[in-house]
Parts: structure tokens; sequence; C-alpha cells
């Protein structure tokens, strides 16, 4: 018989019907792992190709679900301005009342029913799923009828039936780009003199939002086309050391794994080779990269040098971006003279100490928005403003630094005209010694490449 004093009392453990209340589901692995790289991104500031590798190995991801993250991640990331404007236009509430975690998620699940060949069952359960385990009931039945809405229309339409009527103004909502970064690559392009102007803007866009191929350099006197191709790359013909990757992890290649190759764009790539290939008169024994962490470019002169009887000094001012120098050149050190950590405006060498000169002068990255996702969102034009009397003293300090008829590459990972052909002029203003003998602007939509800036100058012997 029941006690008579539990009558009318609640018992004191959680109940559903008699029963213990079921737990929520779990997402899955594939979708938690691109929730955290999310929320690093956005709370910690972090970048998503340095954090991506963590998340993964933690989940235990490879194959198809570590491509399927990287891509759900990168994508999300790059083309977020777009769909928040979406996701606004179907939600019940401003944006800034949405929380941020459950913004994330939502986000992912845009990402996947508007880009990725998910179908829209699949996109809303897994990303409410989501949202259910990580945040909480009431937030998951918000995200099931925000993406019910978003599912009703495809991208192209939605772009159609939000998008403002400016030229630049549609671009950078149709292509998720901040309206002044627009501006920027517009002016810049619009120096090349292109036949059409907005096809051209909109297919640089484009490429910004695409996934870059995996390129590889088969170091020169190092490694082979030849090896890299047996172990599942193509040669792009546009560098003659270039290997693109098709998938796969490239450190488990053995010719990468021993700094006999590496990972490296073909615009690094070519911008090397624009120096080393730069005529000289008289001796050509000593090259300095001015600027060389993290090493890509010094491992690859270093290996030019060697084989044209030089030696590379590497400057860098940063200590860990030295040991990265040195980390990268391990396998090139026939043609590295030393990796040097300093100020490149105040040279420890005395002046018209070396034959050839980089300077691959820091900056906006605003060339390589299609690596790195968050760059986009994280630029400042108040950033380029700080950095360009930078370049303009490293570029001077090289141009002293090379002796007369020595040459000096100034190189920059952005096309903007403010970073690349204004800083070139200016120092050209300031000097009667020096000739400009080349100036080269590479693409992505034209030259399937990171948007690099190079010039070559001389310091004239008349």
């Amino acid at each position: 018989m029941a006690d008579p004093r539990s009558r009318g009392r609640r018992p004191s453990g959680p109940t559903s019907g008699g029963h213990p209340p079921k737990p929520r589901p779990a997402a899955d692995p594939a979708r938690l792992a691109a929730y955290d790289v999310m929320t690093a991104v956005r709370v910690d500031g972090a970048y998503t190709n340095l954090l991506l590798p963590q998340v993964l190995r933690k989940y235990d991801l490879s194959g198809r679900d570590a491509g399927f993250v990287t891509e759900l991640v990168s994508g999300t990331i790059r083309r977020q301005g777009t769909y928040d404007v979406i996701i606004g236009a179907c939600a019940d509430r401003p944006q800034m009342k949405i929380e941020a975690k459950v913004l994330d998620a939502l986000r992912l699940g845009v990402h996947q029913l508007l880009a990725m060949r998910v179908p829209p069952h699949a996109a809303i359960s897994t990303t409410v799923t989501l949202v259910r385990s990580t945040v909480g009931q009431g937030p998951a039945g918000f995200t099931n009828a925000v993406l019910r809405r978003v599912s009703e229309k495809p991208l192209e339409e939605w772009i159609r039936l939000l998008a403002p009527t400016k030229v630049h103004e549609f671009a950078a909502f149709a292509h998720s780009h901040p309206l002044w970064v627009v501006d920027a690559l517009a002016e810049a392009l619009a120096a090349t003199k292109p036949v059409d102007m907005r096809a051209e803007l909109d297919a640089l866009l484009a490429a910004d939002n695409a996934a870059p191929k995996v390129m590889l350099v088969a170091r020169p006197g190092l490694a082979s086309i030849d090896e890299l191709v047996t172990a599942g790359g193509e040669p792009t013909g546009r560098s003659p050391y270039a290997v693109e990757l098709a998938g796969g992890d490239p450190s488990g290649i053995t010719a990468v794994a021993e700094g006999r190759a590496g990972v490296q764009d073909e615009g690094s790539q070519r911008v090397a080779l624009a120096l080393a290939a730069a005529a000289v008169e008289g001796r050509d024994e000593r090259w300095l990269d001015l600027c060389s962490g993290p090493g890509g470019k010094t491992a690859l002169l270093a290996a030019l040098a060697a084989e044209q009887g030089a030696v590379v000094v590497a400057n860098e001012r940063q200590h860990h971006r030295a040991r990265l120098v040195v980390e990268g050149t391990r396998a090139a050190t026939a043609g590295l003279a030393g990796v040097i950590t300093g100020d490149g405006t105040r040279p420890a060498w005395a002046p018209g100490s070396f034959d050839r000169i980089l300077v691959d002068a820091p900056c906006s990255g605003l060339g390589a928005l299609r690596r790195r996702p968050e760059a986009r969102w994280r630029k400042t034009p108040a950033e380029i403003d700080a950095l360009v009397p930078l370049q303009r003293q490293l570029l001077g300090t090289a141009l002293d630094s090379v002796r007369l008829g020595g040459v000096v590459v100034y190189a920059t990972c952005s096309p903007v005209l403010a970073e690349t052909r204004h800083v070139v002029e200016a120092v050209l203003a300031e000097r009667d010694d020096v000739v400009l003998e080349q100036t080269e602007q590479l693409w992505p939509h034209r030259d399937g490449c990171d948007a690099m800036y190079f010039a070559v100058l001389r310091r004239s012997t008349s």
C-alpha cells in the first residue's frame, strides 16, 4: 500500500510518464567538428587552416569525412556575409538577437542547403540535432523554422531577391566580401585595363570563394616533378616546379616529409623564380631573403641558388618564424648561408652586401582570401594604412643592401594598389639610382594562383 504521506507530492527525481527523460540525441562527429572550428574562429580568433587538423584528429576524422568538414567550415566562413542576410530574411527576430552559438550552427546549415550536395532533409535535421545537443530544445525549434524557410529557394534566387542594385554592393553581397574589399580589388583590377570590368570582378570574387587546390613545389636539385607525379600529383605547366595534388595529405609524400618538396602556391613559386631569373651584372654569389618567415620562398630560393653557385641569407624579425625558416630549409642547406633574426629596417649588414634580394613584404594578404576563409572579415583599411610605411622602409633597405648592378624583387600577397604599385612608385620617386625592369600582377581567376604582385628593380650603375 502506498504511503499516504506521498499523496499530492511530486516525485523528487526527474520523470517522464514514470520514466527518466530520454537523453538528447548526439550530433554526428563531422558536424560537431565543424561547429567546434566555427566557435574557435569566432571566440578565440583562431585560424581555420591551422585549427582544422587538430579538430579532425580530436574527432578521428579522415578521408571523405575530413573533406566534408573542411568544405563545410571553410565554405561557411567564406560565404557567411551572404548567409547572414538570408538568415535575417528568414528569422522572426533581428540577427543581433540570435544567440551567437545558434547563428554559427545556422550558417553551417545554410551552407549545406545552398552550396553543398546535402539533401535538404539531412541538412535541416542534422543542424537541428546539433543545436539541440549543444544549445537546447528551444533554439532547436527556431533553427528548424529558419532552415525550412531557407530551403524554399536556391542561392541564386535568394541573391536576386535580397541583393542591392549598385554594382559593387551587389558583388559584395553575391560573393560575400566586405564592400571595402570589393572596392580595393576592383581598383587593382581596373589598373590592368580588363575588357569587361564587371565580368572580371565577378570572376575574381568567385575565385576567392573556390576551395584552392593543394599545390606542391619540387625543389630543384632535391626533388623532381616525376617523383611528385608518381606520388599522385599533376604538373600545372605554369611553374616548372609546380605539381597539383588531387587529394590526400601532402605530409604523407616522402619528398614533402623530408623537406625536398613542399606545399607552396604557384604565385609564391613565380616570385622566387623571378628573382633567380633576373640578369645581374658581374658577381652573383650572395642572395638575401629580407622577410623570410615562414620559409617557403627561402627554401625554393636556396635550392635555386645552389644550382647557380650562390647562397641565400634568410632574415626574419620574429624568433618563432625564424625557427620555421630553419625547419623549412633543412633539406636545402647547400644553398643556405644562414638564418638571421633581425629587424629588416635596421640591417646588421653593410650596404651593397648582396647581389639579389627578395622583399616579400608584410601585407594585408587580400590576394590569398581563398586560402584564409576568415581573413576577409578581420582585415580593415586601417591595417593597410599602417603597413604601407613599413613596406616602403623595407624596399628602401633592400635597395641600399644590394650592390650596384644587382636586383631587388618586391612582392606582396595582395593586389591592392596602395601596397603594390604605389609603394614602388613612391620609393622610385625618391631615388635616381634604381630602374624598374618588370612588374607583374597574378590573379586567381586568370592564373590559378594567389593574387601575388611583384616588381623587379635594378640598382643602376649609371
